[in-house]
């Protein structure tokens, strides 16, 4: 065997070795550690954030929104409503994504000035009342929560709805009602799906 042939085997292993090496350090090793550290800081978003009812249905993820509508795609009165969603046919979190359109495109601007007068409509407002958030979508299109002004008009429609007092719905809005992060970063929010699953179960 040559000179070549050799440093040329030698090389081969090298590189096979090295291969080798990171597949176990990078490929499983790294995988394992920052697997181990999300379950063990981050359990419930390292799980996807399931949320269940009390009787242990699992119903969806505080991570990702939901609409609350009927087979027709018609708000139902007694939930609160999420903001709209461009991704897929809403909330499709294999679709996420935002619209894309500018703010002087012609098609969002009628789309907007749609769904303000429809939401006023459904909520017994004003369109002056109707808070952004609740005629745009989110970037992601996944957004799980609304602002505290958009859950604030819909009060007495779900009060209403379900025959109960507004105040004790008022309640149940600020309790589920998370400030900013770290008490500066982002805006106050509520969560929605969280909120209709403590309105279900506050009436049993």
């Amino acid at each position: 065997m040559n000179t070549a042939t050799r440093s040329g085997g030698r090389t081969l292993w090298v590189a096979t070795r090295a291969l080798l090496m990171f597949t176990v350090v990078l490929g499983i090793g790294y995988t394992l550690l920052i697997t181990g550290i999300g379950q063990l800081a981050f359990p419930a978003q390292a799980n996807g954030a399931p949320l269940t009812t009390k009787d242990g249905d699992d119903v969806g993820s505080s991570l990702i929104g939901q609409s609350f509508t009927d087979e027709d795609g018609n708000p139902l009165p007694e939930y609160f409503q999420s903001r709209p969603s461009a991704a897929g046919d809403g909330y499709d979190g294999t679709s996420s994504s935002g619209t894309n359109q500018g703010p002087e495109n012609e098609d969002l601007i009628a789309v907007i000035a749609e769904r303000k007068t429809q939401i006023a409509e459904f909520n017994g407002v004003t369109e002056d009342e109707v808070p952004a958030d609740a005629v745009t979508a989110s970037s992601s299109g996944l957004d799980p929560h609304i602002s505290p002004e958009y859950a604030a008009i819909q009060i007495n429609r779900v009060a209403e709805a379900r025959g109960i007092p507004a105040e004790q719905v008022r309640e149940l809005v600020e309790a589920h009602t998370q400030g900013p992060d770290a008490g500066y970063l982002g805006e106050s929010r509520v969560n929605v799906l969280e909120l209709n699953i403590a309105l279900d179960e506050w009436e049993d």
